[in-house]
C-alpha cells in the first residue's frame, strides 16, 4: 500500500514539474483584458548563430497593435560563408505571417489575433560557420488603445479644448519619438555592420601587404643568388678570374 502510494506521489511530482518547466508561450484562459500590456515597447540586442542554427524568440502583441521587427548580419565566420540569415514570423495559432532570406530586413505587419508571435532566426545557409544577428523588434500603436480612447472620450467630456489638443499632441509626440527610435536602432545595426566590414578588410589588407613584402624579400634573394652563381670566380693558372 506504502509503495503504490509513493508510486502516484512521485508521478504527480514528475508530471506538474513538466507542466511548468516549458516556456509560456500563450495566455491564461484567467486573463482579463486589463491585465494584458498595452502601449509600445521594444527591444535591441545581438545574438550568435552557430553554424546550421537556429533560435526563437516570442513577443506579445494585441489585436490591433503593429507588430515590426529588424535585423542585420553584423559578421560571418568559416571558410565559404554565407550572410544570408533565413528569418520567420509566426502568428500565436502557428499561421506562417512573414519569411525573409537575406542578410538584412525589415518585417512590419498589424496584429490580428492576441498573443505570443514567434520569431525565428536560421543559419542554414552558413553551415561551418557562426554568424552574429542585431535585432530590433517590438509592437507600437498608431492611435490610442481602444480602452485609451475610452477613457480619453470620457475626460474630453470633462475637460475643455485646450486640454484635448495638448494630449493629442503629446500623443503625436510621443509616437513620432517612437518610430525616431526606430530608424536611430536601424543606423546603428548598419554602423556596426560597416565597421565589422572594414576592420576584416583592414586585416585582410595587412595580411596581404606582409605576404607580398615577405614574397619580394624572397624573390631579391632568390635572384641575387641566381646572378652570383652565374659570376662564380674560377681561378686558373695565370690567376685571372673569369665568369663560368
Amino acid at each position: 500500500m506504502m509503495r503504490h502510494a509513493l508510486g502516484w506521489f512521485l508521478a504527480a511530482l514528475f508530471w506538474g514539474s513538466g507542466a511548468r518547466g516549458g516556456p509560456q508561450t500563450g495566455l491564461r484562459p484567467n486573463m482579463a483584458d486589463q491585465e494584458l500590456f498595452w502601449g509600445a515597447d521594444q527591444y535591441d540586442f545581438s545574438v550568435v548563430l552557430p553554424g546550421a542554427g537556429m533560435d526563437c524568440f516570442w513577443h506579445f502583441a494585441h489585436h490591433g497593435e503593429k507588430f515590426y521587427l529588424n535585423f542585420m548580419v553584423q559578421w560571418v565566420t568559416g571558410v565559404g560563408h554565407d550572410r544570408h540569415l533565413s528569418v520567420t514570423v509566426n502568428a500565436p495559432g502557428g499561421l506562417l505571417l512573414s519569411t525573409v532570406d537575406d542578410a538584412k530586413g525589415q518585417i512590419d505587419l498589424d496584429a490580428s489575433e492576441t498573443g505570443f508571435y514567434q520569431m525565428c532566426l536560421s543559419n542554414f545557409h552558413n553551415r561551418f560557420g557562426s554568424m552574429q544577428v542585431s535585432l530590433s523588434f517590438g509592437v507600437y500603436y498608431d492611435h490610442a488603445p481602444p480602452k485609451q480612447e475610452e477613457q480619453v472620450e470620457d475626460k474630453a467630456k470633462k475637460l475643455n479644448d485646450t486640454l484635448s489638443i495638448i494630449e493629442a499632441s503629446a500623443r503625436r509626440v510621443e509616437n513620432a519619438a517612437f518610430h525616431m527610435f526606430r530608424h536611430y536602432n536601424a543606423g546603428r545595426m548598419r554602423r556596426g555592420a560597416d565597421e565589422f566590414l572594414l576592420v576584416s578588410k583592414r586585416r585582410r589588407v595587412g595580411y596581404c601587404s606582409a605576404a607580398l613584402a615577405l614574397l619580394i624579400v624572397l624573390a631579391g634573394y632568390l635572384q641575387l643568388r641566381f646572378l652570383k652563381s652565374l659570376f662564380a670566380e674560377r681561378r686558373h693558372g695565370d690567376g685571372e678570374p673569369r665568369a663560368c
